[in-house]
């Protein structure tokens, strides 16, 4: 059995070609790449939807340099993008579908083409194409989506896939059900969520998009009201301060970077501004950490932190301090969203699970 996984981002998409040998067996992955895209090839084109076959083209060109043909391929998955809220799950890409997402009715992201390539490449063997546990998984209680204003509620939009992944990671090293656990994960990368797992739900977890909890490497987290205000009527149109706060907000507005690399360099340069920083955006994400908490009401079976952050030390080790007294600490580290695909592939192959319909 043959897995093929696509994780598309905005300057680069993430392929892997698992392999499972039989029931029994561990998924292996036998073929893994980054393909950097072209900036002069990517602005040629417009849209998102006039890169697929661009990026589907590259993928095919992995295929043959690792000798693997197409029709050995048993399933078909892509990062899901941002839809309409759903539940956490495995999708068939249908035609409702890839016409939101190809037209971005619900919001324009890299993301979105996960599912798109997925199913022009299944389409060329006759097979269908799968999404995973989108960004748009809402399991939020009622009261969690109240903002302060009516009118306004807060949204779900967060790295479903991965904090899902680790969760059921987490489980199955401990041995205990998902859906008998109360967990808080922070995934920790260029944008950060964090959720309270209860029982197998995340029932509260800040949009990691859109300007919500702490602070990350791009983007701004929550802002004070007031400041937002005086931003939009000091002439920056609506396109402009969106970009402020997803993509030059956070560590890069201060530092001109969204390298943590990098600013460890800085810190190991003794650089003022750059400790003051990172101490920030750390006591910031224990703060979410530390809300989220008050509603486990003393049931927390872990804290599991994940991401491309959790590598770095620097911003790992400082928050373990702050946050290790309110219960165990796993660390997941890396993004780990290919395999998190495969995953649900080969749950589905096997029979063991069922696709939703959306």
């Amino acid at each position: 059995m043959r897995i093929l996984t696509i994780n598309p981002g905005s300057t680069s998409t993430k392929i892997a070609v698992f392999h499972i040998a039989n029931r029994q067996a561990k998924t292996k992955r036998i073929a893994k790449a980054t393909i950097k895209h072209d900036d002069a090839e990517m602005l040629k084109l417009d849209t998102l939807a006039e890169q697929l076959p661009y990026r589907q083209k590259l993928i095919e060109e992995f295929l043959k340099e690792y000798d693997i043909d197409i029709d050995t391929i048993d399933g078909f998955i892509g990062r899901g993008g941002l839809l309409r809220p759903l539940t956490s799950g495995l999708y068939r890409v249908n035609d409702t579908m890839k016409q939101e997402l190809t037209d971005n009715v619900h919001g324009e992201h890299a993301s979105n083409l996960g599912g798109l390539i997925a199913h022009a490449l299944a389409e060329t063997v006759g097979k269908d194409a799968y999404i995973a546990d989108p960004v748009v998984v809402d399991e939020m209680d009622e009261t969690a989506k109240f903002s302060g204003l009516n009118g306004i509620s807060r949204r779900s939009l967060f790295h479903a896939l991965n904090q899902k992944a680790v969760a059921r990671k987490y489980s199955e090293e401990v041995n205990i059900p998902y859906e008998d656990m109360h967990l808080i994960i922070a995934h920790l990368g260029g944008g950060i969520s964090i959720g309270y797992h209860r029982l197998g739900k995340v029932v509260d977890v800040n949009n990691a998009l859109d300007g919500d909890g702490p602070m990350s490497p791009e983007r701004t987290g929550s802002l004070p009201v007031s400041g937002v205000i005086d931003l939009c009527f000091a002439g920056h149109t609506k396109e402009e301060v969106l970009k402020l706060v997803r993509k030059y907000g956070g560590m890069f507005s201060y530092l001109n970077t969204k390298d943590a690399e990098e600013v460890s360099d800085m810190l190991a340069n003794g650089q003022v501004e750059a400790r003051k920083v990172v101490q920030a955006m750390v006591t910031q994400i224990a703060k979410e950490i530390g809300a989220l908490y008050a509603l486990t009401r003393g049931q927390l079976d872990s804290i599991i932190l994940t991401g491309g952050l959790a590598y770095n030390q620097d911003i790992i080790m400082p928050l373990i301090e702050m946050i290790d007294h309110m219960g165990d600490v796993t660390i997941y580290p890396g993004e780990n969203e290919l395999e998190a695909l495969a995953y649900n592939m080969r749950a589905y192959l096997e029979e063991r699970i069922k696709p939703k319909e959306y």
